[in-house]
């Protein structure tokens, strides 16, 4: 048994202060306890997913739930329209509940990641007038003939002018996505579909209200988080941690008290938590985002999280990572950072198999994509 393992499984079955801390915020994250029998309630609980890299989200899902499916994953996308994918939080690709879409949008899609993505398109050779012509040929395509794949939307824009370089269409429905006009709904077969979430989701609300979406956002956030700290939610959400701070107090009432000073919905369980049994956790899972540091499920092994950005799929025992892992062709290939009990083996083992149980029939091919 490594020491790292050792360490995180004391026998006496008491968990350490730090041990306590992660292990509730291990069943916020539903990976213990109760799981849930749903895309959409996982989308509920941890509000927003990452989803650059398409298995990652969906596997986000099986390590959440029961007896799901990629399958049922694709179909709230499709059929239910109970999920969407749009650029959100720190302007990055994020899997919601529908539902969530209008007032996370308002909340989330900052002017600034417009202008970062106008800074690249002009890179690529788009002036901000082809770029404001684009979207709204995305827009109109959209309201007239959508869902459509990225490659459909790429020759409408190549047909206004637009360069067909490599990069410009993606481009293009981020901006398109940051301004409001597009979200990726639908699967049409491997591909994943464009449509304006103003035909495709139920009516936006009237106004949008910041205080209340704040509000909001502070709620369900630590619904899946707690316990965590303003500046936890800030960088999750890539907001100014004023702003959270005013979400935070807007719900002050509804929070309870603890002597780290951490905030937590007085709705969670106050009993001691368990840590949870062995995952395997697909790449850009939220335990690695959704707080300032994530050095303690690390456990030094920061090559899970790459130079350039990549968050790897990695084992999870007793609330540490021990191993990173790969998918292929129906198989899961674990590479250890040192020897398990035959225990562990087996639940990891066990794991493996739901993996592919899980994927089998998901489209094949799927990549990251290269502006997440």
């Amino acid at each position: 048994m490594s020491a790292s393992t050792e360490s995180a499984r004391p026998d006496d079955g008491l968990l350490a202060p730090d041990q306590q801390l992660h292990a509730r915020r291990f069943a916020a994250q539903l990976l213990s306890g109760e799981q849930a029998r749903n895309a959409a309630a996982v989308a509920e609980r941890l509000l927003a997913i990452q989803a650059q890299d398409p298995r990652g989200a969906r596997l986000a899902i099986r390590s959440r739930s029961i007896g799901l499916t990629a399958a049922d994953v694709d179909r709230a996308l499709t059929e239910d329209r109970s999920l969407l994918i749009t650029w959100l939080n720190r302007g990055t690709l994020h899997l919601v509940r529908s539902e969530d879409y209008w007032w996370l949008h308002g909340l989330t899609a900052k002017p600034q990641f417009q202008v970062g993505c106008l800074r690249i398109l002009a890179r690529l050779g788009v002036t901000e007038q082809q770029a404001d012509k684009g979207v709204a040929v995305v827009e109109k395509a959209l309201r007239t003939d959508g869902p459509l794949a990225r490659a459909q939307l790429a020759e409408r824009l190549a047909a206004v002018g637009l360069p067909r370089a490599s990069g410009v269409a993606l481009h293009m429905l981020m901006l398109a996505s940051l301004r409001g006009v597009a979200v990726r709904g639908p699967m049409i077969g491997a591909q994943h579909a464009y449509v304006s979430p103003h035909d495709w989701l139920c009516s936006p609300p009237r106004a949008f209200d910041r205080d209340l979406a704040l509000a909001e956002l502070a709620r369900r956030y630590l619904a899946g988080h707690a316990p965590a700290s303003d500046r936890d939610l800030a960088k999750w959400a890539g907001l100014p941690l004023g702003q959270v701070r005013r979400g935070l107090h807007a719900i002050a009432c509804e929070l309870r008290d603890r002597p780290d000073g951490l905030a937590e919905l007085a709705a969670a369980p106050a009993e001691e938590q368990s840590l949870p049994p062995p995952r395997l956790l697909g790449a850009f899972d939220a335990v690695l985002l959704g707080w300032e540091s994530r050095d303690a499920v690390l456990a030094g092994h920061q090559g899970i999280v790459t130079a350039n950005g990549l968050f790897r799929p990695f084992a999870l025992v007793a609330g540490r990572a021990v191993g990173v892992w790969t998918y292929s062709a129906g198989q899961v290939t674990l590479d250890r950072f040192g020897p398990l009990p035959d225990d562990v083996e087996a639940a990891l083992a066990a794991e493996a198999s739901d993996v592919a149980r899980f994927m089998a029939g998901s489209p094949a091919g799927e990549e990251r994509d290269e502006a997440a």
